[in-house]
């Protein structure tokens, strides 16, 4: 990564040299270009039957009647709107959620 002289941006590849998109200041690279990008992969955690480590609360089931749920939240809007509170009924295993 190459720098501008002038005024310190980042100096951008265009055809055979190097521009500045702030200045227009432009160097000749020789040699060519090389770009390398690292992609880093998330780990993701899939629940099967591994709901302990979930919150519980006392909240009635609609399907079976049990008083006892998981919960999470989960914002599914955007930025400015309210979470998504998620509850998973800890007897039938039944997912329903409740909007703020």
């Amino acid at each position: 990564m190459d720098f501008c002289p002038k005024c310190g941006s980042i100096l951008l590849p265009s055809a055979d040299m190097l521009k500045c998109r702030k200045c227009g200041h432009v160097t000749i690279k020789e040699g060519g270009f090389v770009s390398k990008e690292r992609r880093q992969e998330r780990e993701m955690t899939i629940l099967e039957k591994e709901e302990s480590g979930l919150p519980t609360t006392n909240v009635r089931c609609p399907e079976c009647g049990n008083g006892t749920a998981y919960w999470w939240l989960r914002q599914l809007r955007s930025a400015d709107e309210s979470e998504v509170r998620f509850f998973k009924c800890t007897k039938c295993e039944k997912t329903w959620r409740e909007y703020n």
